[in-house]
């Protein structure tokens, strides 16, 4: 399988996986769109030298993910590059900040690792959260929910019309690649000098395609607005699962988990 039919195949499984029957998924959207937006704020609001206290807002994610029955090996795989580029955000502190923090045996640890390694788990933190968020609510609930706290109805059409147009353009993408790859069998990739009318055809068809989904959206009934008459989640879950998940966010946020371990423990 292609690079392409990847990124299609792992945007159809996120829709699917959103559209499964779990308890999570039927979560009211305005619920866990506050949740997570809740719990990436509570993780980059920590210091950037308390690597130990934010390491007890991984619990949070765990929990969601092992309740929330997500896999996560298909999890990391579908973020990975993701994963990576928040991984890489950090990586020059060490060189910036050599002031010495202390000592673990015979190694110096300065603040530029720590605060390399708090950049890192703040990524990847705010990435899952995100992604959880994603495979549990489709894009229209997420819409929906972005409508009930008044964001412009432009800028959710906008977003709404970007993630069903990505699809499309991947296909044309993939397309236009078979049809070059049959034309020259014995040429790896595409050559350089075909770039530029291959980009051209790509705008020219994808705007097509693009055109023909838009209308397909409006003679559905779409004019930018959500029904909240199509929502059947029950509000006492809901609540129940507000009232958790935030408990949960301040707990971790408020009380160091980890210190208090490792002071038992030791």
């Amino acid at each position: 399988m292609s690079k392409i039919n990847e990124a299609v195949h792992g945007i159809h499984h996120m829709d699917a996986m959103s559209a499964k029957d779990k308890w999570i998924n039927g979560i009211h959207p305005l619920v866990k769109l506050i949740v997570t937006i809740s719990y990436i704020l509570a993780v980059v609001s920590f210091d950037k030298y308390d690597v130990v206290g934010l390491a007890g807002m991984s619990i949070y994610l765990l929990s969601i993910i092992i309740l929330g029955d997500i896999s996560i090996i298909h999890s990391m795989k579908q973020i990975k590059v993701v994963l990576i580029l928040a991984c890489i955000v950090g990586i020059a502190n060490p060189f910036i900040d050599r002031m010495q923090m202390g000592h673990i045996g015979g190694i110096v640890i300065t603040g530029g690792m720590l605060s390399m390694i708090s950049l890192m788990m703040k990524g990847i933190f705010a990435v899952v959260a995100s992604y959880i968020l994603i495979v549990t609510t489709s894009i229209e609930k997420i819409c929906y929910a972005l409508r009930l706290i008044h964001v412009p109805r432009e800028l959710v059409t906008l977003i709404l019309l970007i993630y069903r147009y990505v699809i499309v353009l991947l296909k044309e993408v993939q397309r236009i690649s078979d049809a070059y790859q049959l034309r020259a069998p014995k040429q790896k990739g595409i050559h350089i000098k075909a770039w530029g009318s291959l980009a051209g055809q790509l705008l020219l068809r994808s705007m097509d395609r693009a055109q023909v989904v838009y209308e397909s959206m409006t003679l559905r009934g779409y004019d930018g607005e959500f029904s909240p008459g199509q929502e059947k989640e029950s509000i006492i879950k809901s609540l129940c699962y507000f009232i958790l998940c935030m408990g949960m966010i301040l707990l971790f946020r408020a009380v160091p988990l980890f210190y208090i371990v490792g002071n038992i423990l030791v």
